[in-house]
């Protein structure tokens, strides 16, 4: 019974882990993308 519970345990920490690491994926890729916009509208605006 210890052993199915320990599995089952496992196997729930791998998918809540992998959901987090796409999210932080996500994540670091969105405020990337804004990064780059933020800095092409300041350096339109100050080119003048």
């Amino acid at each position: 019974m210890n052993r199915l519970l320990l599995t089952v345990f496992a196997l729930v920490i791998v998918v809540i882990f992998s959901g987090c690491s796409k999210t932080w994926s996500g994540i670091k890729s969105d405020s990337k993308s804004a990064w780059k916009s933020t800095k092409s509208t300041i350096h339109k605006a100050t080119a003048d």
